[in-house]
């Protein structure tokens, strides 16, 4: 029997601390014998690639930016995301379409229906059995105070034009991320992560263990 895939997305804001536990992750499992596939949002292919640097580094509006970005989505989705996950891969992406409702919805002020519209028409799934809306089957939001983050990024590396957004900016960005999590509670394990680094991978690993992904 073929060991199905399994997509997860990390998410938080800018200075949340993502990455080191991303990379922890995907170590814990191909400890356990699975193929992992990791990748990132905007990004994951050459195309989408190329319009990442266009959003975090050229202005425009809020509507170009989501275009864009659902624009990248999909194809990371046809070329990496699906093939990786029909395969039995273990698909974990910094950052989906959580992002997007955070980022362009809340810290832009975007219109949610035209996100949730672009949200079912790009992520849209056919199978024989039926069409489907792709999700992650897990969500790990790293919820952290934006005064905070500002003082983890200050100085890290020269900003890009989303990093260099003011605290109210990233306010609404955590309200965004809380909305949906409100609205998807199964999906989304929130993770406090103002707490030391191992503390915040004890979490980690604990919201994956919980739902049987590892031993």
């Amino acid at each position: 029997m073929t060991t199905p895939g399994l997509f997860i997305s990390f998410e938080g804001i800018d200075g949340a601390g993502k990455s080191t536990h991303l990379d922890a992750l995907v170590q814990a499992f191909r400890g356990q014998g699975r193929v992992v596939t990791l990748t990132r949002e905007p990004g994951g292919t050459p195309l989408a690639e190329k319009l990442r640097t266009l959003v975090l580094n050229d202005p425009m509006d809020a509507m170009t930016e989501a275009l864009l970005v659902f624009a990248a989505r999909r194809d990371h989705l046809q070329q990496v995301i699906e093939p990786a996950l029909g395969r039995g891969e273990v698909v974990l992406c910094d950052r989906f379409t959580d992002a997007t409702f955070a980022y362009q919805g809340g810290g832009r002020g975007f219109d949610l229906e035209i996100l949730r519209y672009l949200e079912q028409l790009v992520q849209t799934v056919e199978h024989p059995e039926g069409s489907y809306v792709r999700q992650p089957e897990l969500t790990i939001w790293f919820d952290l105070a934006p005064d905070v983050a500002a003082v983890r990024l200050a100085g890290a590396r020269m900003p890009d034009k989303f990093e260099a957004q003011p605290v109210t900016f990233f306010t609404r960005v955590r309200a965004g991320y809380q909305a949906r999590c409100e609205a998807d509670p199964r999906r989304f394990a929130r993770i406090a992560a103002g707490q030391t680094r191992e503390a915040v991978w004890q979490d980690v690993l604990a919201s994956v263990k919980q739902r049987g992904w590892l031993a």
